[in-house]
């Protein structure tokens, strides 16, 4: 069971979150030639190409945290910031997440990496309704460690991704979108290329407001065993 603060229009509240479905939207970048080149980009660390465009990976649900640290095997792993929507109480909110992925695994298999690893979510969520007329211009952006100091990792804007309702809708493909359903719905491409570390920040802002959800954690390595 997740928490989250809910904002909207009529103030905050605290409620309990049952995730129950679990999908990650990927390569669900709005311009062809960004998924192109995100596609590139992993390709240059061994990753297969989708069979298709997007595509919905589907993950257990357990795998959402909120914590502020989640544990990997190995040191091959690296997060990925996306915005995040969820179904409750019948209504479409928004949040940032991770997903957080296994770049050895992800070799020989996407949506296995995928599965290895926990998806860490923020504590807060937007009602996604009431964000619909300025979607495109909630900014969202990561930043990892290297060196002992943190640097940018991703930086853009909602507009470089599908909108999470059309995904959304992809997905479902007509059916009624269920409470506990979770979408994640992309990410954008590395500063600098994709590539591990144990600490990382996200944040979703929205420039008409001034207001931001964020996150951040970091991995405990486990060890390798044969």
């Amino acid at each position: 069971m997740l928490r989250f603060t809910l904002h909207d229009a009529a103030g905050s509240r605290e409620a309990a979150f049952g995730p129950a479905e679990m999908v990650i939207a990927g390569w669900a970048a709005r311009d062809r030639a960004a998924i192109d080149h995100h596609i590139e980009e992993l390709a240059a660390i061994g990753v297969p190409r989708p069979s298709t465009v997007p595509l919905f990976y589907r993950v257990a649900a357990s795998t959402l945290t909120q914590s502020d640290t989640i544990e990997c095997v190995g040191a091959g792993s690296s997060g990925e910031v996306e915005p995040v929507l969820f179904i409750h109480a019948g209504r479409p909110w928004l949040t940032v997440g991770s997903d957080h992925t296994d770049r050895e695994a992800e070799t020989y298999s996407v949506a296995l990496s995928k599965q290895m690893c926990a998806k860490p979510v923020a504590r807060e969520a937007w009602a996604l309704d009431e964000l619909a007329p300025r979607l495109d211009t909630l900014t969202l952006r990561s930043w990892i460690e290297e060196d002992g100091r943190e640097i940018a990792y991703q930086d853009g804007t909602l507009a470089a991704l599908l909108p999470a309702t059309e995904l959304l809708s992809r997905y479902l493909a007509g059916r009624a979108a269920p409470d506990g359903l979770v979408m994640s719905c992309g990410t954008l491409g590395a500063i600098g290329g994709v590539r591990p570390s144990t600490a990382f920040r996200m944040a979703l802002g929205d420039p008409a407001t001034g207001r931001t959800i964020g996150h951040a954690y970091r991995t405990r390595v486990l060890p390798k065993v044969a």
